[in-house]
């Protein structure tokens, strides 16, 4: 199994046919026929391939089969609805059902967690019972056929077949445009339909907004879980989707309420043919389990977009272009807050002052929230053909919702009075940041401050209560001259949409023109918190009504971005060659113990290497070495403070970055350079009364960040032995 990266897209091989007329194929080996409406698809139901009729006119039906193609082979899903139609207790654990292909490889089924435990239907009931199986990249679904048994002890091999259902060759697992799914939220139907699809992009990327209806056609409340949304291209690529507002999210009966998803794909990707892919992570299985797939419709006319088009306005001081960058909605603490970037040109042939702008917003035309200006170039006036970027910031309540909002824009001519330049448009479903996909790099071009971001990796330091959760970004300076990294603002989203702010490690040295800075955002996470689908939000912190400055406390951020995450590598090396501590390297060879009377010692050869284009700050990091030996005659551990890896050393040979060998010179800080015969000495007057004991120890080797821990690398090694 694997899981789907949120990153660079993935082929995603699904089974996409068009269902004509569906005839299961159907064994009777007892001798019945199935219901006449076994093989009926209808809309707005769950796909129904064929029926097993078993006793008492009781019967299965298979319903809701699926694929989906990861990277070590495909995962089939599939529902087994059984009708009771008795007087009695009908028991499943009489029955089983089994997967084969055509040519007859059998495949072995599992039942989904959460079904587990429903064995008994009751009389005149019915009850749904989800399966899972794993098979080959080439198997497809048209190769699968599904045996219903019953076991049997009177028969050779215990069972006896009852019936069997094959996948039509014409069998879909995608809802057409204008048509619905049912979704069983728990026990709960919840009809799905793609409501409309709104589209902008820029010169890079597409950010598409796709809107989801969700109506419960059940008769108790529906938790819509934490599913996982992602949009498949015609070409079989994968992209993930934010969604809004689905944490907590439950639909009361014959309620319907809408999911609005946002995301990033590549311009140079064709639009023709996308689908929504819904998908649940099984976290105990760790598996990805398909729900939906929506065919979705053409794009939609916004209802009002402005973003982008160029307006006039005239006063004393002369005739001002403007137009409208963006609108977003972010989140910050209990609040949201609403941004708009706009732009100011001068498009004249003298030079302009820049006006004395205010502004505020109005929701749905009605209701007003004030907004306050951030100038966030570095311009004191608009020399001709020049330009300045602005920003309105105002907050309001993240549970509020809206369908249309309008920045209006005012000069304050006096103390008292204020005249109305213009008004920009636009509807709730573009207030989106930009989403930026695992590998690619965001640009922030804004006068004085432009720079890029990239995440470069995340990384896991667990503890016994918690853990830090940390993402590697990499800042680099765009600008001609050398500058601080600008102060950021960092939040986590998990797929439920539960927020966890972050803090960002300050870098304290300015970088040079294409310089880079190492930027740690982590965050402290419940003990074994899900991370995978999350994504990291960065914006620029703002402080009252400038960008925040190095000692003040931020109150809003301006452009935002949202990084999507790569998946975490958890392997751990069984060596200790070119060990991951980014910016370092490290290497270690040369492994040997010795004992004398009552103390231990252990020597290696290492080598550290640096990036040393990279500014970073590694305040909090440690490098840890922990011994210890199989019998638990001994155990210790060893903290290097990353600090010192750039310091001097005593030994001026060392420090040089020449081969220290001398055993009588031992420096106990670990340096950049190469070190020979590396000592760490333990005081243990017992350890030589247990020479016959001593056989191996395993040295294991930690990257530590506030005092939590991610194993890098780990070894067994005969004691008094020399690694290579």
């Amino acid at each position: 199994m694997i899981m789907i990266k949120q990153s660079t897209a993935i082929l995603l091989l699904t089974a996409v046919v068009t269902l004509s007329t569906v005839v299961p194929a159907f064994a009777a080996d007892s001798g019945t026929t199935p219901p006449s409406s076994s093989a009926i698809l209808t809309t707005g139901s769950a796909p129904a391939l064929g029926t097993v009729e078993i006793q008492g006119g009781s019967y299965f039906e298979l319903k809701n089969v699926t694929m989906l193609t990861e990277q070590s082979g495909k995962t089939v899903s599939f529902t087994l609805s059984v009708h009771n139609t008795t007087s009695t207790d009908l028991l499943f654990i009489d029955y089983w059902v089994r997967m084969r292909t055509q040519s007859g490889n059998q495949i072995s089924v599992r039942v989904l967690p959460q079904d587990k435990d429903k064995n008994r239907i009751t009389p005149q009931s019915v009850q749904d019972i989800s399966f899972y199986a794993t098979v080959n990249e080439t198997t497809e679904l048209s190769d699968l056929v599904f045996e219903v048994i019953k076991w049997d002890f009177s028969q050779p091999n215990f069972e006896r077949k009852i019936g069997e259902v094959a996948v039509p060759a014409g069998y879909s697992v995608v809802t057409p445009v204008n048509e619905s799914h049912i979704i069983n939220m728990a026990g709960t139907e919840v009809k799905g339909s793609i409501k409309k699809v709104f589209m902008t992009k820029n010169e890079k990327n597409y950010s598409p907004t796709v809107v989801l209806n969700m109506e419960n056609v059940g008769n108790r409340t529906a938790v819509v879980p934490a599913y996982q949304f992602l949009l498949r291209t015609n070409e079989g690529y994968m992209y993930p989707l934010d969604a809004k507002s689905l944490k907590d999210l439950s639909i009361n009966p014959q309620i319907k309420k809408e999911i609005e998803l946002t995301g990033s794909v590549p311009i140079t990707v064709s639009t023709e043919g996308w689908q929504l892919v819904i998908i649940q992570n099984a976290a105990d299985l760790k598996l990805n389990l398909p729900i939906a797939y929506f065919q979705l419709p053409a794009v939609s006319a916004p209802d009002s977009v402005d973003a982008g088009t160029e307006y006039h306005f005239t006063n004393k001081e002369g005739t001002y272009t403007s137009k409208l960058n963006s609108f977003q909605r972010l989140p910050w603490e209990d609040q949201d807050i609403l941004t708009a970037n706009f732009t100011l040109l001068n498009q004249g042939v003298e030079a302009l002052p820049i006006p004395n702008l205010v502004g505020y917003y109005l929701l749905d035309d009605n209701v007003k929230v004030e907004a306050k200006l951030i100038k966030t170039d570095k311009m004191i006036g608009l020399p001709k053909g020049s330009e300045a970027n602005f920003q309105f910031i105002g907050k309001m309540p993240y549970t509020y919702e809206f369908s249309t909002i309008k920045l209006v824009l005012e000069e304050k001519t006096s103390e008292t009075e204020k005249e109305e330049l213009l008004k920009f448009a636009q509807s709730s479903e573009l207030l989106n940041m930009p989403y930026i996909n695992v590998g690619d790099m965001y640009k922030k071009a804004i006068v004085g401050r432009s720079a890029s971001y990239k995440v470069l990796g995340v990384n896991t330091y667990t503890g016994d209560t918690a853990d830090v959760f940390t993402v590697q970004m990499e800042a680099t300076n765009l600008e001609k001259r050398s500058t601080d990294v600008s102060k950021l603002v960092a939040q986590f989203k998990t797929i439920d949409g539960s927020v966890y702010p972050a803090a960002i490690s300050e870098i304290k040295n300015k970088v040079g023109p294409g310089g880079s800075a190492l930027l740690f955002v982590s965050s402290t996470l419940p003990k074994t918190f899900p991370t995978t689908n999350m994504h990291v939000m960065i914006g620029e912190a703002v402080t009252e009504d400038k960008y925040t400055e190095k000692d003040a406390k931020p109150d809003a951020y301006v452009n935002a971005a949202a990084f999507w995450l790569p998946n975490e590598n958890f392997t751990a090396k069984d060596d200790f060659e070119k060990i991951d501590l980014f910016p370092y390297t490290l290497h270690v060879g040369g492994v040997n113990t010795w004992i004398n009377r009552d103390e231990l010692r252990l020597t290696f050869d290492y080598e550290l290497t640096k990036n040393n284009r990279i500014e970073s700050n590694t305040e909090g990091r440690k490098l840890v070495f922990v011994f210890e030996d199989e019998k638990g005659n001994k155990t210790f551990t060893k903290e290097f403070d990353f600090k010192d890896f750039d310091s001097k050393s005593s030994d001026s040979s060392a420090a040089a970055g020449a081969v220290s060998s001398d055993p009588a010179v031992n420096d106990d800080k670990i340096r950049l350079g190469k070190k020979e015969k590396f000592r760490i000495t333990e005081r243990d007057a017992d350890l030589i009364y247990h020479l016959d004991t001593l056989k191996t120890y395993k040295l294991s080797i930690y990257d530590s960040f506030q005092g939590q821990r991610k194993l890098l690398a780990s070894k067994k090694i005969d004691w008094f032995t020399t690694t290579d």
